[in-house]
């Protein structure tokens, strides 16, 4: 439409002067010619305008009516229990089978872990790591096997009180379009001012909290105006507000650099002490000091042991962590 306005300018001024020299019509009359000409593609350049609308009304029709579709979470049985006792973290696999279609992505996966453990998942991308997390939090439902929350089948608890002893930080934490404070607080709502501060402290992310505009009180724009690395420190506050036995960190370091990693590993560090930890991990060096390591592939363990035990194997851990030594 601009170009339409453009050339249509360009003719009538073209046309105009060479009349208007030869005396043939007045500056006047080329004047109300320009007018005319941009009445007349002013209701093109409006029905342009509405048609982009349009669009975009079409495109965020189509996001709203995919949430609306998507299916609700099954509901706990009528006998479903609530966890009424102190949870320890301790976590059984066995026999463990999934398939999101006629594929299985996990085969008959049996392991256990201690409470207070910190174990990894590792493995290439689809071997099914993400998975064991989403069965453990019941997100899906197993096709076989079962898992046990202290020797309690987490089929028979209340998702609920199951959650509630956990927390997850993922590759790519959600921020709020609200104050630094109510991000961190979204864990616990009801958790006062200095319970989120010292949250936060733990976290290491304090001190770039206090450098913002207006500190905890700064509003977050849905997470701009801060680094992706700030973004999980934020991120890490909210698991320590929360205090879970169980902590889920899946590929939590992976999107930063060396430098922002060393902060945040030590803020992971502060958050895993006496929890139970599930750890996905494509850098292996931030698993070296995991109790056990346990290597995934094709939904199956096909190792497991600690980090030195591993490399002494010269299995596929073995090469994998060489791999990377010479990235």
């Amino acid at each position: 439409m601009n170009a339409l306005n453009s050339f249509s300018f360009a003719i009538i001024a073209l046309a105009g002067g060479v009349l208007a020299v030869n005396g043939l019509v007045t500056v006047g009359v080329i004047v109300i010619f320009v007018e005319y000409s941009r009445q007349f593609t002013r209701p093109l350049n409006d029905l342009a305008n509405q048609f982009n609308l349009v669009l975009s009304a079409i495109a965020g029709a189509e996001r709203v009516f995919s949430v609306l579709e998507e299916k609700k979470e099954q509901a706990d049985e009528q006998d479903a229990k609530v966890i009424d006792w102190e949870v320890q973290g301790n976590v059984q696999f066995q026999n463990v089978s999934f398939s999101y279609d006629t594929t299985p992505t996990i085969q008959d996966v049996t392991y256990h872990v201690n409470a207070g453990q910190t174990v990894a998942l590792v493995g290439k991308t689809g071997a099914g790591k993400t998975t064991m997390m989403n069965l453990l939090t019941r997100f899906y439902e197993l096709d076989e096997g079962e898992i046990l929350l202290d020797g309690i089948s987490i089929s028979t608890l209340t998702r609920d009180s199951l959650r509630e002893n956990m927390a997850v930080v993922l590759q790519d934490p959600f921020l709020f379009h609200e104050t630094v404070l109510e991000n961190v607080r979204y864990s616990v709502p009801e958790a006062t001012r200095e319970e989120v501060i010292e949250a936060c402290k733990l976290a290491n992310a304090h001190p770039f909290i206090r450098e913002l505009s207006q500190g905890y009180d700064t509003l977050l724009e849905d997470g701009k105006g801060i680094s992706q690395g700030q973004k999980q420190l934020l991120s890490i506050a909210r698991a320590i507000l929360r205090n879970p036995k169980l902590l889920l960190l899946d590929e939590a370091t992976s999107s930063i650099d060396s430098v922002t990693e060393m902060h945040l590993q030590r803020a992971l560090d502060t958050l895993m002490q006496g929890r139970t930890s599930f750890v996905i991990a494509h850098r292996l060096n931030t698993v070296k000091n995991a109790d056990q390591l346990f290597i995934f592939d094709d939904g199956t363990i096909v190792e497991h042991g600690s980090h030195e035990e591993l490399i002494d194997q010269r299995g596929v851990y073995y090469e994998l962590h060489t791999a990377q030594q010479f990235d």
